[in-house]
């Protein structure tokens, strides 16, 4: 299996993976959640389980289920290359539902789809336009109604790169924007109205197809989506309510597109050099 994350950690922070048995995994958290069961499995255990050990979206749900405790409740993205099968797993704590295809598209950006969770489990409020989960839902739904059976990873990375607010009907980086930008204005968001300016955002960018998935390799790229670069220290003068993170706060450069496979290494300063 392969997953990204931070040395020493056993499951991909980021929640993206895949393992030679075929299943591919990502999530997007829900947003507004409330509620834990301080005696149930934690998810970064369950989750690594899962990846490791799950070769079927049921097997997947299964381990996950297994003393959920609530905690870091997501709606998990799942595919299996082997049957053609992809499935919106939403998994909260007192209530979980599993959607299926073969023919169709699941799209995750910090909602609930399930009613109850929604009313049982979380503050979120999915008639606010102005939200940006709402606002991304509504961008996906559009870019996979317009193009239907023509997606492949080329259109992945300009989907992941758009900058069109649904709210405002603008082009124009945001946090309402599929490539989020938290460090823009975005009046009219609960998010940024309680945290404005906020540093946060997309930070990398993967896709892959089934055919990818099979031999282990993705195309990825560091920093935003859209290519354009984060730099500490002007965001640091313009808004010095922040100066709290100056310390860890780095500058984010982005870098191209580029495929990448299992097993590789980066190259050792020797071989760099030659």
């Amino acid at each position: 299996m392969f997953m990204d994350g931070f040395p020493g950690v056993i499951v991909s922070d980021d929640d993206f993976g895949v393992n030679s048995d075929g299943l591919m995994v990502t999530e997007t958290t829900i947003s507004d959640f409330h509620g834990w069961n301080p005696n149930g499995k934690p998810e970064f255990v369950r989750a690594r389980k899962a990846m490791q050990y799950a070769g079927s979206i049921d097997e997947y749900v299964k381990i996950m289920l297994d003393g959920n405790n609530g905690g870091y409740a997501n709606d998990w993205l799942l595919a299996d290359r082997k049957t053609g099968e992809i499935a919106r797993f939403e998994l909260g704590l007192l209530h979980s539902k599993v959607w299926r295809t073969k023919d169709g598209y699941y799209a995750g950006s910090n909602f609930a789809s399930d009613p109850a969770v929604l009313k049982d489990e979380t503050t979120f409020d999915p008639s606010n336009a102005a939200s940006s989960a709402n606002a991304r839902h509504i961008r996906w739904d559009e870019l996979m109604a317009a193009n239907q059976g023509k997606i492949d990873t080329t259109l992945a990375q300009a989907f992941l790169a758009d900058h069109y607010d649904t709210y405002t009907k603008k082009t124009g980086p945001n946090r309402r924007t599929l490539c989020g930008h938290g460090d823009v204005a975005t009046e009219g968001d609960p998010g940024f109205a309680k945290f404005p300016y906020n540093p946060t955002g997309a930070v990398e960018g993967k896709v892959m197809d089934s055919h990818m998935a099979e031999s282990m390799t993705f195309i990825a790229r560091i920093g935003h989506p859209c290519g354009t670069d984060f730099k500490a220290r002007p965001f640091l003068e313009a808004h010095p309510e922040y100066s709290w993170q100056s310390s860890v706060l780095i500058d984010m450069n982005a870098g191209p597109w580029t495929q990448f496979r299992s097993g590789e290494h980066a190259p050792s300063e020797d071989s760099a050099e030659k």
